[in-house]
């Protein structure tokens, strides 16, 4: 099993290519890393710890910078229903990105994330806050479709959701026309941010 690559690179289009000793091996890495080496000239050396992911009919690679960023890497494998592309783009946030939003059950940072969905969201803040701890317990509860619909908007318009869920505290969605329950939200929201 292939642990740890270093040598001079090769930026392609959503991987990199380590030359070690006259082998290139394809690397799948997170996009910011990605991001860093293409700012850099090809052939100029790096190094990444390599998770190596067999399947049946394939053996990909998948690069970090360091040692943390893999072993969360594999933390979020664990959870069912996540696979190595998914993982990727989760633990691309950041490592204290990730564990602070399973601490707090914040879903937009997950739902964020390509393939990923509410339910697939709460799994893994449900999976993972028992191996990272957790500060603030998820609300598991569906909102009304007044509600959901106002969650939306604002969700669109950028806010993040601990802001959303403060302002639909505050207001009685239910008593309101659409418009002008978005409106007091975006207000309220506004005034927090």
């Amino acid at each position: 099993m292939i642990a740890y690559l270093k040598g001079p690179i090769l930026v392609k289009k959503d991987y990199l290519i380590f030359l070690c000793a006259g082998v290139g091996y394809q690397v799948f890495v997170p996009a910011k890393f990605w991001r860093q080496a293409s700012l850099l000239k090809n052939g100029t050396e790096l190094e990444a710890y390599i998770f190596t992911h067999v399947k049946e009919d394939k053996l990909d690679l998948y690069g970090f910078a360091t040692d943390s960023e893999l072993e969360l890497f594999k933390l979020v494998l664990t959870v069912s229903g996540v696979g190595p592309k998914t993982a990727l783009g989760i633990v691309n946030g950041g490592a204290k990105q990730l564990i602070q939003a399973v601490q707090e059950a914040n879903l937009s940072f997950f739902t964020a994330v390509p393939r990923v969905g509410k339910k697939l969201a709460q799994k893994v803040i449900i999976e993972l806050k028992s191996k990272l701890g957790s500060i603030k317990e998820l609300n598991l509860a569906t909102l009304s479709p007044a509600r959901q619909d106002v969650f939306d908007a604002l969700t669109g318009l950028g806010f993040d959701e601990p802001a959303i869920q403060r302002a639909l505290e505050k207001i009685d969605v239910e008593n309101l026309e659409l418009a002008a329950a978005i409106k007091q939200a975006v207000k309220i929201a506004s005034a927090q941010g």
